[in-house]
């Protein structure tokens, strides 16, 4: 990568190289790698024996069964795959918010984006971009190489926040533009009810894909700010509201938590992996706890 890029900074990347992101379920891919496949072979991680029958190779008769038993049986193995991946990236206008010094949440969501491609990449399996709002229109690659994967960072710099979500119809256009199983990778702030993102979690299991979720925050989201009588403006829908945040705050702070706990269970029940990405907090300790299966549950 020649041109600086603005969410992988060549410095970022040579910090990432040694990072690794591993699946739990077996995957299908379409060359060797790392991953275990659902498909049998005769290579790599032993799964199962069967009976020998005509036309095998014989190569693979165990002897020492046979030393033992006088039955022939064949070793079969779990052949190792590269994984298909997809970043399903939040791009509504909800992300554009930003409270005080952090970053905006679009801006940290796209840095992750960038960093999880290029582990995913760097490691020898391919990655691939589904921005999505109210709909999910376009997928950009897979990339299987630093060549390919450029041009989907080079885009990425061109997104913008917009429009409003529709959580299900998105997820639903998404699984359409990933015709293969494999690992789904969802950054979003899941500014949603809780029976949509369940539903359309359910959905992308229900397809076969291992799922992660990182529900990018604002630490100011997690609190109400100001004093006295404050007018807020909700980005999507443009509705404003004046209210004095020193009666609600208590209730506001409930009010978010039980939405986190409710993601979160929507995530449990959907088998999928959970983490709260705050704005606040560096980007490779995220990275680390998604590669070490740490996700921070709770914020």
């Amino acid at each position: 990568m020649n041109r600086e890029m603005r969410f992988l900074p060549a410095r970022l990347a040579d910090r990432l190289r040694a990072l690794r992101l591993a699946v739990r379920r077996p995957v299908r891919g379409t060359v060797q790698g790392r991953h275990r496949s659902s498909s049998m072979g005769a290579s790599v991680e032993f799964a199962e024996y069967r009976p020998y029958a005509p036309g095998d190779p014989v190569q693979l008769l165990d002897w020492s069964v046979y030393a033992r038993s006088d039955r022939y049986v064949i070793r079969r193995h779990r052949e190792e795959t590269n994984l298909r991946a997809w970043i399903l990236l939040d791009v509504s206008e909800s992300m554009d918010f930003r409270d005080g010094a952090d970053e905006r949440k679009f801006d940290h969501a796209c840095r992750l984006a960038a960093a999880l491609m290029f582990i995913l990449v760097n490691q020898g399996d391919s990655a691939g971009l589904v921005p999505f709002n109210g709909r999910a229109g376009r997928r950009l690659g897979p990339a299987s190489n630093f060549a390919d994967l450029r041009p989907i960072l080079e885009t990425l710099e061109d997104l913008r926040p917009s429009g409003r979500t529709h959580f299900e119809t998105a997820i639903r256009d998404a699984a359409a533009l990933m015709p293969r199983r494999g690992l789904v990778l969802l950054l979003s702030d899941l500014l949603e009810q809780p029976d949509s993102i369940s539903r359309g979690l359910h959905m992308l299991r229900h397809e076969g894909h291992e799922l992660a979720v990182f529900h990018v925050l604002d630490p100011g989201e997690l609190r109400l700010g100001g004093s006295g009588e404050t007018e807020y403006r909700e980005l999507e829908t443009g509705r404003r509201l004046t209210a004095d945040p020193d009666e609600l705050r208590d209730r506001y702070s409930r009010a978010v938590r039980r939405h986190i706990d409710q993601v979160r269970r929507a995530c449990s029940d959907a088998q999928s992996d959970y983490g709260l990405a705050l704005t606040s907090a560096p980007l490779e300790a995220v990275l680390h706890a998604r590669a070490t299966r740490k996700m921070q549950a709770r914020p």
